[in-house]
């Protein structure tokens, strides 16, 4: 009976998003060209595209930014990961680190450009409030070493309203009041973007002077989406048969 009940929710689920998808009608590629042309980088294409997605804990790249991961791997932008913490709030650090690898070569992010930090003022701990200052440290390091145009993230309510989340969100303000006169140049040359608040839609409401929405106007991506969110979810079941 139980099986039966998740199996409908899961087939309830699929027809929710698929219904996000068919709703938004501005297409991913449109929507990225106008967020090139309000920064510096006014390239057509997606070579000279370096993105870092910027996510709290694994399982939030494919559950938050799927989409967005997966068109720019097909614009042949260069998109790294940087998750904030290894997921360790149920002492499964490790078998969630490799999940998260998994989920990332399903979307098309290959280990050498996923960096995983594990620090103790980072823990994974919806009650635990991140310093914006350690965050924005942080990100800026790895934005420093890599040179980023473009840098993605969670909305104001952290999407799920986690506070790991929601202290990502607050760090580029951080980073544009704190150090602006100290890397002026790279921070003139960063797009700041939030992830929209919908579950499986990529990213919305930013922080730029006019208003971009980042929006699917269809669903190619909804099968290595799932198939990221599948790889989180068995990896998760072998561990747990495995002890038993």
């Amino acid at each position: 009976m139980s099986v039966c009940l998740a199996v409908l929710i899961f087939l309830a689920y699929l027809v929710f998003i698929k219904c996000i998808y068919r709703r938004h009608r501005r297409t991913f590629l449109e929507s990225l060209k106008h967020v090139l042309n309000a920064s510096t980088c006014r390239e057509a294409g997606g070579a000279d595209i370096r993105v870092l997605i910027v996510t709290a804990h694994p399982d939030d790249e494919c559950m938050f930014f799927a989409p967005t991961i997966i068109q720019l791997v097909e614009l042949h932008a260069s998109v790294h990961l940087l998750c904030l913490s290894q997921g360790n709030y149920y002492n499964k650090g490790a078998q969630r680190k490799q999940e998260l690898l998994n989920s990332c070569a399903v979307l098309g992010i290959p280990d050498s450009r996923i960096t995983i930090v594990n620090q103790k003022n980072l823990p994974d701990d919806p009650k635990a409030q991140w310093k914006v200052s350690v965050v924005s440290s942080v990100i800026m390091k790895h934005i420093r070493a890599h040179s980023f145009n473009m840098v993605l993230t969670f909305d104001g309510r952290g999407v799920s309203g986690h506070a790991n989340h929601i202290a990502i969100h607050k760090a580029p303000s951080y980073l544009s009041a704190a150090v602006v006169r100290v890397v002026h140049i790279l921070i003139a040359n960063l797009v700041f973007i939030c992830s929209h608040r919908l579950l499986f839609s990529v990213p919305g409401d930013c922080w730029l002077p006019q208003e971009v929405h980042l929006l699917p106007g269809a669903s190619p991506q909804l099968p290595a989406t799932l198939m990221s969110l599948l790889l989180h979810w068995l990896t998760g079941l072998q561990a747990s048969q495995s002890k038993c």
